[in-house]
């Protein structure tokens, strides 16, 4: 089994992923990986809004609404069948 690496703004809703890299984007970086957006992390696509943005994503326990523009400055690896 390999590994696929898209955008976290990718997934659908209920895939989950594990995070390789975090876009060096000053503030924002530091905030995200002060909410748990850190390397090798699982994360899971828990919904979005009716309008698409932002979407809930479960984190390290917790539950964490991100705008799509931000998540899309992180990878993540899903497993690829």
């Amino acid at each position: 089994m390999s590994k696929n690496i898209i955008s976290l703004s990718s997934l659908h809703e209920g895939d989950t992923g594990t995070i390789i890299s975090v876009d060096n984007c000053g503030e924002l970086k530091r905030r995200l990986m002060d909410l748990g957006f850190i390397e090798g992390t699982r994360v899971r696509c828990l919904q979005s809004s009716p309008s698409g943005n932002p979407v809930a994503y479960m984190v390290r326990g917790a539950v964490i609404a991100l705008r799509r523009d931000d998540s899309a400055r992180i990878m993540i690896g899903t497993a690829k069948h």
